[in-house]
C-alpha cells in the first residue's frame, strides 16, 4: 500500500518532469522559463501549425478528408523532426494521438465541425476536475504549486490557500470561456470561426493564464520568505 508521502513525492517528480517543472512558485518570473512552459518555439509551433492546416486547407478546399488530414500529416512531421535531430519525441508523439483521434471523429461523421468534439470534451473533464479539486478543499493550482515547490502544508495556511483558490477558479473560467465561445460556433456549424476561436483560445490563452497564475502564487510565496526573514 502506497502511503501519502510517497503520492506526494511521486506526484512532485510527475508534475517536475512536464511543463509546469519550468515554473517555479518561488522564483522570479522570467519570460524565458515562461516561454519552456509552453514548449518554447518548437512547442508553440507543433500546437498552433496544425489548427492553422486545418484552417487554410478548409478554407480552400471545404473538404473533411483534406482538411483533417492536413494536421496529421504535419504531426507525423514533427515526429520526423525531432528523430532526426534525436530530441524527445513523445511530446510530438502525443499531440499526433490527439490529433488523429479528433479526425477520426470528423472522418466517421463526415461533419469538419466534429474535428473539434474531443476537444470540448478534455474541456469538460478539466472543469470536472478542477471543480472537485475545490470541492474537496485541495484546488489543484496549489496541489501543483505545493509539489513544486516542495510544500506539503500549503493548504494550512490562508495566503498560500488563498491564492490557490482564486487561481483554480480562474482555470475554471478559461476552460469555460472556451466552451462558452466555441459550442455556439460548433452548433451553428460556423467550422472557419471555430478554428481560428480555437487557435486564439488555445497556446495564448494558456500561457496568459499561466503567467497570472505564477504572478499570484509568486506573491503568496514571497509574502511567506518575508515575513520569515
Amino acid at each position: 500500500m502506497v502511503s501519502g508521502s510517497d503520492s506526494e513525492s511521486r506526484f512532485g517528480e510527475a508534475v517536475e518532469k512536464s511543463a509546469f517543472g519550468a515554473v517555479k512558485p518561488g522564483e522570479k518570473p522570467e519570460p524565458e522559463a515562461l516561454w519552456a512552459a509552453v514548449g518554447k518555439t518548437r512547442g508553440v509551433v507543433e500546437a498552433l501549425l496544425p489548427g492553422l492546416g486545418f484552417l487554410t486547407v478548409y478554407t480552400l478546399t471545404q473538404d473533411v478528408v483534406w482538411s483533417v488530414s492536413a494536421p496529421v500529416a504535419l504531426a507525423v512531421l514533427f515526429i520526423l523532426a525531432r528523430l532526426m535531430q534525436r530530441s524527445p519525441a513523445m511530446p510530438a508523439v502525443a499531440g499526433l494521438v490527439g490529433i488523429a483521434a479528433s479526425a477520426g471523429v470528423a472522418l466517421w461523421s463526415g461533419r469538419a465541425e466534429d474535428n473539434f468534439l474531443l476537444g470540448f470534451i478534455t474541456n469538460g473533464v478539466w472543469i470536472a476536475v478542477l471543480l472537485v479539486s475545490l470541492l474537496i478543499r485541495r484546488p489543484l493550482v496549489g496541489v501543483i504549486a505545493g509539489a513544486l515547490a516542495g510544500d506539503s502544508e500549503w493548504h494550512g495556511r490562508v495566503s498560500t490557500r488563498r491564492i490557490a483558490w482564486i487561481t483554480t477558479w480562474m482555470w475554471v473560467a478559461v476552460f469555460s470561456l472556451r466552451l462558452t465561445v466555441q459550442l455556439p460556433l460548433f452548433f451553428a456549424g460556423e467550422v472557419q470561426g471555430l478554428a481560428v476561436a480555437k487557435l486564439v483560445m488555445g497556446v495564448p490563452l494558456y500561457a496568459i493564464a499561466l503567467w497570472f497564475t505564477w504572478l499570484l502564487m509568486r506573491a503568496a510565496y514571497r509574502g511567506l520568505e518575508q515575513k520569515a526573514q
